[in-house]
């Protein structure tokens, strides 16, 4: 049987490849497919099976089956899915349910992915007409999903267990201590998962004192919560029976997807019953929509108000609605991450979309703003990268708005002196060439190329230092406000400074006419605005001194083109300033006055800076003091690894001209493949197989941390089957 070994399977997911091997490591071996036949070996016996039809998967059924007739003529249905589908279809309880059910929770509990499979005899008149009707219902023009998923519906009925399978999904190195960076910087976590409740009893994180709140009680907690918290009387009883929530320091919140259903809009009016909504409707909320709104606040408050949130078996559509929920009532800004077809619609929902490239196919990377090759890549996302993108981004509003108003508030101050006449200060040309060459280049070095006040290291140790950006610490109304005065008094000063050295002297080649006194506001505005960025800028590389030494570069070479006699001649009235710089700044007492006026625009500046250096008010020694002070208590902090972190990789590992790259199809995204089996559109030619053997080795990195090699003698997965 060494012909069995060189098999090289292609599934939809790692989950369905790992069923396939796991059977054929049991002497099951999936051989081939036709279109209407499968034909398997099974303890050596070769089998060849009709198929009759196939009853496809999609999220909301959380099932799939097929109907087949076995070479001896019985027909018989296979379904496998959530436990939560199939066991209730059952026709009655059987001897081994029980166990069955107990296999389920401890196999749940050891965070293992868990199927039931169960089948289920037919008669030939039951197919018949059944099949008579499904034939009839494929044809549909309108209503056509409706009437099939009704016919699905009716053939999965009085079930007959078989077993339950259960496949490890391992976590990736790193996920735990992720979530607890992220914690630190006071992120919020939550969960959104397929998976059944069990698996996620037990937190990820170090433990800690939590209270879990049960699933059959969430109604009542959640109505106790609701009431307590707008003061409706009459809820004594409710709390009594069902503490309330905020009395526990630290809680942890589990719900299934079935409790999701009764709070998140579906897009039909809610009927909801219950106390909580006669308490709703007695303070004014009649109307359906609105009470199904305060319904949602208060989950979303109590949700929020939990150390961790971990939603068990829901829906990609849910998955998408929860995100949406919390946009919609909280102002927070969200981000998704997930690596299946089946996070897609919660990647796109979300403000911020991260994908990881793996096993589970690209759709979610090509759905995504970032991607990433593993997990344990966000913290270095979010709190190295993320903020010191917020720290460049604000350093850059901060100094665009500062450069407009020191440089261009100095014309209303002239209004004031001219009688209003519309007389423009400065010349035309350095009106147009201000915000494009003289000052652009330095405040853009500071947006791209400040890179950090703090290491990557000190980031990661001291992930509270994430919570600036959330507070919005460094660009914020006062911030604006400062900018602003800022921006006001350094063009009153430029203006002033010059009005008061032009008004009774005339310097030394008597140059104290209009152009000259332009030529000096203009050079004291603009060298005060470039020194100011060169004090704040921490970061310095030769791009940062390039910038800046291209813009007074500039500067002069534009005066003396602008400026010169022959353009003067060509066009007098465009070029109407012939020799002002060159005439103003070689007179030493304008050079005077252009010093004057930058130092004292630049005393309080670094009379500022000074004493947040004295004071410890700079970031750098605000870690110091966090690191030294005894009363923030025992940080959890990553320990830094001797070997150098691998960059984060933003492309997939597996190249796009590779023909054993995975599928990107996920069954819980939508529908399955069965009307593209079933068509023979899916199934190659006889003449395409290749009569040599196959040997594949894949490296690829998923949240499950997988690492699969196909050859054809071996197979290595991380993909642990329990049956």
């Amino acid at each position: 049987m060494d012909w069995v070994d060189q098999l090289v399977y292609q599934a939809a997911s790692p989950d369905e490849e790992a069923l396939v091997l796991a059977a054929r490591s049991l002497g099951y071996v999936f051989l081939s497919r036709t279109q209407d036949t499968i034909t398997i070996s099974e303890l050596g016996v070769k089998r060849t099976y009709q198929v009759l039809a196939m009853l496809d998967f999609n999220s909301d059924r959380k099932r799939m089956s097929v109907l087949v007739r076995d070479p001896q003529g019985t027909i018989r249905l296979y379904t496998k899915g959530a436990d939560t589908v199939i066991l209730e279809r059952l026709w009655g309880r059987g001897p081994n349910q029980d166990f069955t059910e107990r296999a389920l929770d401890l196999f749940a509990e050891e965070t293992l992915r868990t199927l039931c499979l169960a089948s289920k005899e037919l008669s030939e008149a039951e197919y018949d007409e059944w099949g008579r009707r499904h034939r009839m219902a494929n044809v549909l023009l309108q209503g056509r999903a409706c009437e099939l998923d009704r016919l699905y519906e009716e053939m999965e009925q009085d079930l007959e267990l078989l077993g339950v399978t259960a496949i490890e999904d391992k976590l990736q190195e790193g996920v735990p201590e992720t979530i607890q960076l992220l914690k630190l910087g006071n992120i919020k976590v939550w969960v959104l998962t397929g998976d059944k409740q069990g698996q996620w009893s037990q937190p990820q994180t170090p433990p800690t004192h939590f209270s879990f709140f049960p699933n059959q009680g969430q109604s009542e907690i959640l109505e106790a919560y609701w009431a307590r918290n707008n003061n409706i009387s009459g809820s004594a009883c409710v709390s009594q029976q069902h503490p309330e929530p905020s009395c526990h320091k630290k809680r942890a919140l589990i719900i299934s997807g079935d409790f999701l259903d009764t709070i998140l809009p579906t897009g039909e009016v809610l009927q909801k019953k219950g106390q909580l909504w006669q308490q709703v409707s007695c303070h004014g909320a009649t109307d359906p929509q609105e009470q199904g709104s305060l319904v949602e606040k208060a989950f979303v408050d109590l949700a929020t108000s939990c150390q961790a949130v971990i939603c068990c078996r829901v829906t990609p559509k849910q998955k998408a609605l929860i995100v949406q929920l919390v946009k919609k009532h909280k102002k927070a800004t969200t981000l998704a991450i997930g690596d299946g077809a089946n996070d897609v619609n919660m990647i796109k929902t979300a403000d911020i979309g991260v994908g990881i490239s793996g096993l589970e196919g690209v759709q979610a990377v090509q759905c995504s703003d970032y991607a990433l090759a593993r997990f344990c890549y966000l913290q270095r996302l979010l709190l190295v990268h993320g903020r010191w993108g917020y720290l460049r981004i604000c350093k850059f509003l901060r100094y665009f708005f500062y450069k407009t108003f020191a440089g261009l508030l100095t014309q209303v101050w002239f209004a004031f002196h001219n009688g209003f006449t519309a007389q423009p200060l400065y010349e035309g040309w350095f009106l147009a060439l201000y915000n494009v060459f003289y000052t652009a280049y330095p405040v853009l070095s500071v947006g791209l190329l400040e890179q950090q006040d703090v290491s990557a290291k000190k980031s990661l140790r001291f992930p509270e230092l994430y919570t600036i950006g959330q507070q919005d610490q460094l660009f914020n109304y006062r911030i604006f406000s400062v900018t602003l005065l800022h921006g006001v008094s350094t063009s009153l000063t430029s203006f002033y400074i010059a009005l008061w050295a032009f008004e009774d002297h005339v310097g030394s080649r008597t140059v104290g006419d209009y152009e000259s006194f332009s030529v000096t506001v203009a050079t004291s505005a603009l060298l005060s605005v470039l020194v100011e960025i060169i004090l704040d800028t921490k970061f310095w590389t030769a791009l940062s001194f390039l910038m800046v030494t291209v813009s007074l570069l500039l500067f002069c070479l534009f005066s003396f083109l602008t400026q010169s006699i022959d353009a003067f001649r060509i066009a007098p009235t465009v070029f109407c300033f012939p020799d002002a710089t060159q005439n103003a700044l070689t007179d030493p007492y304008i050079l005077l006055v252009v010093l004057l006026s930058l130092v004292v625009n630049t005393i309080p500046s670094l009379t500022i800076r000074s004493y947040n250096a004295i004071t410890g008010n700079t970031s750098i020694q605000q870690v110091r003091f966090c690191f030294k002070d005894q009363r923030l208590g025992p940080k959890i902090c990553w320990k830094a690894r001797r070997e150098p972190e691998p960059s984060v990789e933003l492309r997939t590992h597996i190249p796009r001209g590779s023909f054993h790259r995975h599928s990107s199809y996920a069954f819980s995204h939508q529908e399955g493949y069965a009307g593209l089996i079933t068509r023979g559109e899916s199934l190659r030619t006889k003449g395409s197989h290749n009569t040599k053997s196959t040997h594949t080795t894949t490296n690829t990195h998923n949240t499950k941390d997988t690492h699969s090699t196909t050859s054809t003698n071996n197979t290595h997965s991380t993909n642990d089957i329990h049956t």
